[in-house]
């Protein structure tokens, strides 16, 4: 018998689904695991740690394709500053999303406390919102 962690086990280890573990070697998260005489997938044991680490970086907001990347440069065991240079971008990208958020907050709640009723008709006085506008083009404008 060959040693390795079977499908399943390594899914319920790492607390993903099996789809999950397919999906990650078709993108190159994981190499291909060897197989069993009976042909049943066998990965090695740190497949488990490296899910972990994956799913870990997701979590820090890094897309599977970055994810990828950031693995494929440590597994050449090349020191660089890849990692760090890429956690500022993303620190500076979430920076971006939290800006955008809050002015969408902003705005929702100037709705809200200008009681607005309507999407297209608002009958509050001073509508945060130009709705009304929206979609709209002057008289004899045709671009």
């Amino acid at each position: 018998m060959m040693d390795g962690l079977r499908t399943g086990e390594v899914a319920e280890q790492a607390g993903v689904n099996i789809q999950t573990l397919r999906y990650y070697e078709r993108r190159g998260l994981l190499a291909e695991p060897t197989r069993s005489f009976g042909g049943h997938r066998l990965y090695p044991p740190d497949t488990v740690a490296l899910l972990n680490v994956i799913k870990a970086a997701q979590r820090l907001g890094f897309t599977l394709g970055e994810v990828a990347e950031l693995l494929d440069t440590g597994r050449r065991r090349h020191p660089s500053a890849d990692l760090r240079r890429r956690a500022i971008d993303k620190i500076a990208e979430i920076d971006q999303k939290i800006a955008d958020l809050t002015a969408i907050r902003t705005t929702l709640t100037e709705v809200v406390d200008a009681r607005c009723d309507s999407l297209t008709n608002c009958t509050c006085t001073d509508c945060p919102i130009p709705y009304l506008t929206i979609g709209t083009r002057p008289s004899g404008d045709t671009a």
